[in-house]
């Protein structure tokens, strides 16, 4: 099963680049998903991140996931079919 096919919650994010400098480096579990955000469970408390501004990885896995390729509820995101990088 793909990492985009996969249900997100409890799993670590790591989110890699972002158009808002201040996203990038930002480590933590998912504790929410909504069609636009990924609340996410830091060190320093609760993030929501914008998945059109992000880019980032699941359970530092080499799938690096493009958060603007995603950006739909997350049980349409279960059965939907994704381009090959």
């Amino acid at each position: 099963m793909s990492i985009y096919h996969a249900p997100w919650l409890a799993r670590d994010i790591s989110v890699v680049e972002s158009h808002d400098p201040t996203l990038v480096g930002v480590t933590g579990m998912v504790v929410e998903e909504t069609r636009r955000t990924l609340r996410v469970r830091t060190i320093s408390g609760e993030v929501t991140l914008p998945k059109n501004v992000i880019t980032f990885t699941i359970d530092s896995g080499e799938v690096v996931i493009d958060g603007s390729a995603v950006t739909q509820r997350p049980e349409d995101r279960i059965n939907r079919r994704y381009r090959r990088n």
